[in-house]
């Protein structure tokens, strides 16, 4: 069960990223100087990005506890 482990810490990684990528959209969306209206609607889509990257991460870390309690 240990390349569950791994395969997990990879998936997991994937989530990371994603959230970070998140992170950096939102950091460029504040600074672009958008009034409220088009600066609300491009976060709305990036916390919909942000969830799925939130999601992929988790089931990462849930395929490694998985490799660990079967190993």
């Amino acid at each position: 069960m240990e390349i569950l482990i791994w395969i997990g810490a990879a998936v997991s990684l994937v989530g990371l990223v994603g959230i970070l990528y998140c992170a950096s959209l939102v950091a460029k969306a504040k600074g672009a100087g958008l009034d409220d209206a088009a600066l609300r609607e491009r976060l709305r889509s990036i916390v919909a990005l942000n969830l799925g990257a939130l999601f992929v991460s988790a089931i990462g870390l849930m395929l490694v506890v998985l490799g660990v309690t079967f190993r």
